[in-house]
């Protein structure tokens, strides 16, 4: 077996990899997606919770939820550098994207004087959308690394990185 045929096996198994997590994550997303959007609706359009702290709590409960998923499902088969480290970074970037989706609702509800659930709902999508993406990139590469437990075929196991 030459060296061009290691390296396509390899490539496969990679994409397999890519296809797997990016499916997983999906799923995670999805389920998460729809608690925020139900949980959104609920505070605000039934609950009168003001829009800004009717998408924080939504937001914070889906986050939540998604990290339990990504950790122990989307991103099982990579490397563990720790649970408060990956938490902690997990954390930071759902503040960064979660300000970024009130900073979006915001600015539709009071300069744009939107009050429409579904326009509200719509700028909540949007927000969600460009998170989503913001998310995936960050997570594979800072929050959950690849490391030697990530080769296939081998658990998952704690490693130390020494970097945040």
């Amino acid at each position: 077996m030459g060296p061009i045929h290691r390296l396509r096996g390899l490539l496969r198994r990679g994409e397999r990899r890519l296809a797997r997590e990016l499916g997983a994550f999906g799923v995670v997303g999805a389920a998460c997606f729809l608690v925020d959007l139900g949980l959104f609706q609920l505070l605000y359009a039934h609950l009168d919770a003001g829009a800004v702290t009717a998408k924080l709590v939504a937001g914070v409960v889906s986050t939540s939820l998604a990290f339990l998923g990504h950790r122990f499902w989307s991103f099982s088969r990579r490397a563990r550098t720790g649970l408060p480290r990956e938490y902690s970074l997990f954390a930071l970037v759902n503040v960064a994207t979660l300000l970024l989706s009130l900073g979006i609702v915001a600015l539709v509800r009071y300069p744009l004087g939107q009050e429409s659930a579904v326009v509200l709902q719509a700028a909540n999508v949007v927000a969600i959308a460009v998170g989503t993406v913001v998310r995936f990139v960050v997570y594979r590469r800072w929050v959950f690394p690849a490391g030697v437990a990530d080769r296939p075929g081998r658990p998952s196991a704690e490693v130390t990185t020494g970097r945040l």
